[in-house]
């Protein structure tokens, strides 16, 4: 099982409305719970990223490293990692 950091947590549960429509979290702990239930991912870089998200089925091919940031499962978190949320 993943460790989550308390960046990374905390900006899922800021962010979260980028992905979801509603929230799945309403404070830290849930947040915690749900980054474990659905296995997230935290990756040191965008290539990381882009091999992540292509050993799990999506198409990134010919997608630019802004377009993958700009992704809805990806979070940037503020240390340069980024979070990858498959919902």
């Amino acid at each position: 099982m993943e460790e989550y950091s308390e960046e990374c947590i905390l900006t899922f549960l800021r962010n979260q409305g980028q992905l979801f429509d509603e929230p799945v979290a309403e404070n830290y702990d849930e947040a915690e719970a749900f980054l474990e239930d659905c296995m997230a991912a935290v990756v040191d870089s965008i290539d990381e990223v882009r091999q992540y998200l292509d050993e799990n089925g999506m198409d990134v091919e010919g997608l630019s490293d802004g377009e993958l940031e700009e992704a809805s499962e990806v979070f940037a978190l503020p240390n340069g990692q980024y979070l990858i949320v498959e919902a």
